[in-house]
């Protein structure tokens, strides 16, 4: 990811220069004053900025898919907040403070990859990182995020992806039906599983063993085209997954 870390204290810059170190093309950013201190923290890896730090924030949403911030959490929030868009072209954002004791995605988690950078912050600073994601805190299955380390693509609408995703946090009974591509998608799977796939999830090697009446969403991984007899009984809780010819 491109990624901009902001500091905007001596002590801040000093973390931004480790979390610096652990991101390959991270650059720092630090207001003008504190110039020396960002060199010495980042080499050959920092801008110094004039003006206030929410003057910076347009231009760093537009340059860099990823945002780690040395600041206070509601700063953060206060910082970015008039410049929301969606979750599918917002940076994603992470938060750290001076200490490095915790990590907090706080925007574009799933999609962006700020709970992806959150977690690998952690295990590179040895700090906590702190998800509120549902499926990423009770690590369960991210519909959104399925056979994305694969290269799989996504046919759903944003209301089916949202009522697939709420059955599975939810416990509600989901099928989950692999007809095609690599099976290797649970351990790497959205940051990583270390528990076994969530009882509520039952796995079919073929649609056509599926009862759809027994499930509230189904999850299809397959290169064919939807059965005639299964469009109407799955229309509005199937998510397709497609895999690539060459796996």
């Amino acid at each position: 990811m491109n990624t901009a870390v902001v500091a905007i204290t001596r002590h801040g810059i000093t973390m931004a220069g480790k979390i610096v170190a652990t991101l390959p093309g991270a650059t720092l950013f630090a207001p003008e004053r504190f110039c020396i201190e960002a060199e010495a923290a980042a080499p050959q890896h920092y801008e110094c900025y004039e003006g206030k730090t929410a003057e910076q924030i347009p231009a760093l949403f537009a340059a860099f898919d990823a945002i780690v911030a040395v600041v206070s959490l509601g700063a953060v929030v206060r910082l970015i907040a008039p410049h929301l868009g969606n979750k599918e072209n917002d940076p994603a954002v992470v938060v750290m403070d001076e200490a490095g004791k915790f990590a907090i995605p706080i925007l574009s988690g799933h999609l962006g990859g700020a709970n992806a950078l959150a977690g690998h912050l952690a295990r590179s600073l040895g700090a906590i990182p702190v998800l509120t994601t549902a499926s990423d805190s009770r690590q369960t299955l991210a519909v959104d995020l399925l056979g994305r380390e694969l290269g799989w693509t996504i046919e759903a609408t944003h209301d089916e992806l949202v009522r697939a995703s709420a059955a599975v946090v939810n416990d509600d009974a989901v099928a989950l039906v692999q007809e095609a591509g690599s099976r290797d998608w649970w351990t790497p799977h959205a940051n990583g599983r270390s528990v076994p796939l969530p009882a509520n999830i039952h796995v079919y090697e073929r649609l056509e063993d599926v009862a759809p009446e027994r499930f509230a969403a189904v999850l299809w991984i397959s290169r064919r085209d939807m059965p005639d007899a299964y469009a109407q009984p799955l229309a509005g809780k199937c998510i397709v997954y497609r895999p690539g010819e060459d796996e």
